[in-house]
């Protein structure tokens, strides 16, 4: 076990070297601490969470409403561990109070974060941007021009053609020599065969978030409150045939309690855009979920909705590391295998940072961040990755030297649900994701960790890879190289499935728990409630695409544009 774990300290290769921009931020007139809210206001729409969702739609209906924008974080404008690529995993590891990742755990074991942080998931993930499927945009019931209008309105603020180097290069060769075919270049859009997709980072590494979207707003039409807690939603029971919500309860930093109200109009809402983990779980807390779960935390039932936070879904990565006899740029997803069997391969590299090893020792992989795939998940304790950590310190430096193949699957097929821990909203809720609960989802990741084995034994990756280590050598115990990712068993050979279930790991895609047809309709309203909207990645029936955060900003974007529509077509009708 010692050994495994002083293996598992490669998974924090990545060291990122981005420069900083001195570009400045920008200068949001409209944004400000909550403590500096009035005790009661009033808007035509109320957003809770500014997030990759709520920032694009809370810009696009200032256009012509007055708009009120909450979020539990703070700005990352400022931040160097979000803004700058050199930093990529410092903010998922640190676990202050006051970090813009919160740390969870779900009940498979596996370690996962949520954004706290204006931008939400787009200040921490690894950047890429890729669209929807058309076939996905068409299954939704989404209209195509919008789409595209609505992505390239995103696209305008936030997505760049990334560099595309040697190791993303020789990736991207690899995947069409053994054939995920045909190559299609550099596009943002969804086709199978291989491509270069987009990224969010800029060319002097700098990250641009969905608060750059915000640029787009009408200043006078949006208050945006920084460390705005919402604890409920406060819904009119008597009087109406079903519950209307009417405004929310929110905390600022110091505890202060403010309401906010919705201004007399029928159309104007209450939207939840809090993401997969906190639109059900704000759900719950303001009375609409399973009456069981409710009363056993004595929250007033206002609608039992069973459906609430049920068909949670994560989709699983699992990743194989291959040390280079030769240096490697840094760089983090450029490059996708779109396969025909429901699998994604992308990659990701290092390279030799004996400099900044002792400073910036953070990456897609690092134990820093809870990616502890030599331990499987439910041993993966704080103290299985401290000894982890303490165990990269020993290692040599050239080890550090070389990048991850990965693979995750589509979907996923495997299912969970979500429930509440405690009735305070800044406690996790407790989720389950049945990780490979379907044999699909299984089957998927074993076809997936195959053509990764063909890729590293590809002709295109020769220079790449030490002609010595063979996947079963990268795979196992090698007397050459301390480079196993694999949890030991007491066979040598450990099957592709015992693989996939060991050393799974999660890429922050996961989704559900608000699905389109079970808590809401088509046009995302809150089905029983009156005057309330989900609009997240929490309505998701399935991942959009290969990456998930293009289509959520551009969700915000079409959904606001359609619900200004909607409200045009209605002040012009004669009835």
């Amino acid at each position: 076990m010692e050994f495994d774990l002083i293996i598992s300290a490669l998974l924090g290769i990545f060291l990122f070297h981005g420069l900083c921009s001195s570009e400045k931020a920008p200068n949001y007139s409209f944004m400000r601490e909550a403590t500096t809210a009035p005790a009661i206001s009033h808007y035509d729409y109320i957003i809770i969470g500014g997030g990759t969702a709520g920032c694009p739609l809370a810009a696009t209906l200032s256009e012509k409403y007055s708009v009120l924008l909450l979020e539990r974080g703070g700005s990352p404008y400022g931040n160097p561990n979000i803004t700058n690529l050199s930093a990529f995993g410092s903010a998922l590891s640190d676990l202050s109070p006051n970090s813009p990742s919160q740390r969870f755990i779900s009940e498979d074991g596996v370690i996962n974060a949520r954004a706290r942080v204006l931008g939400g998931g787009s200040c921490l993930n690894a950047g890429f941007y890729s669209r929807a499927a058309v076939e996905y945009v068409r299954a939704v019931g989404w209209e195509g021009g919008l789409v595209n209008a609505s992505y390239a309105w995103v696209e305008e603020k936030v997505a760049f053609q990334p560099p595309m180097r040697g190791w993303q290069s020789a990736v991207r060769d690899g995947l069409v020599e053994v054939g995920v075919e045909p190559y299609n270049g550099f596009t943002y859009d969804h086709v199978n065969g291989t491509k270069i997709g987009g990224t969010t980072f800029d060319a002097d590494g700098r990250r641009h978030t969905a608060a750059d979207l915000l640029e787009y707003a009408n200043p006078k039409g949006i208050t945006l409150l920084l460390h705005a807690t919402v604890h409920k939603i406060l819904f009119k029971t008597k009087g109406v045939s079903r519950p209307l919500a009417r405004g929310v309860i929110f905390r600022d930093a110091l505890g202060k309690i403010h309401k906010a109200y919705l201004t007399r109009g029928e159309m104007n809402e209450v939207i939840l855009t809090s993401g997969a983990l906190g639109s059900p779980q704000m759900l719950m807390l303001s009375g609409v979920g399973p009456s069981k779960q409710l009363k056993a935390h004595n929250i007033t039932v206002v609608l039992d909705q069973p459906n609430v936070g049920q068909r949670m879904m994560d989709n699983p990565m699992n990743a194989i590391f291959v040390p280079s006899p030769i240096p490697v740029e840094v760089s983090l997803i450029e490059v996708v295998g779109i396969t025909s069997f429901g699998s994604y391969i992308e990659a990701a590299s290092g390279e030799n940072f004996a400099e900044h090893y002792a400073l910036n020792d953070y990456g897609m992989f690092s134990p820093k961040i809870g990616q502890l795939s030599t331990v499987p998940p439910k041993r993966r304790t704080p103290e299985a990755l401290k000894k982890a950590i303490n165990a990269m310190s020993a290692l040599d430096d050239a080890v550090f030297r070389g990048g991850f193949l990965l693979e995750k699957i589509m979907g996923p097929l495997s299912t969970g649900h979500l429930e509440l821990r405690t009735r305070n909203p800044n406690d996790n809720p407790s989720v389950t994701f049945n990780y490979f609960q379907q044999p699909e989802d299984l089957r998927r990741c074993v076809n997936g960790l195959k053509i990764i084995e063909n890729i590293i034994e590809s002709k295109s990756f020769s220079k790449f890879r030490y002609d010595s280590l063979s996947l079963p050598a990268l795979l196992n115990l090698t007397a050459s190289a301390p480079v196993n990712l694999l949890p030991k068993h007491d066979n040598v050979s450990v099957s592709l499935e015992q693989f996939c279930k060991d050393t799974v790991m999660t890429i922050w895609h996961y989704h559900g728990g608000c699905h389109v047809g079970d808590v809401v309709d088509q046009d995302y309203k809150v089905i029983g409630v009156d005057k309330l909207r989900v609009i997240d990645g929490s309505t998701f029936n399935y991942s959009p695409g290969t990456n998930p955060q293009a289509t959520v900003m551009m969700l915000g974007r079409y959904m606001g544009v359609r619900i200004m529509n909607e409200r045009l077509a209605k002040e012009k009708s004669p009835n």
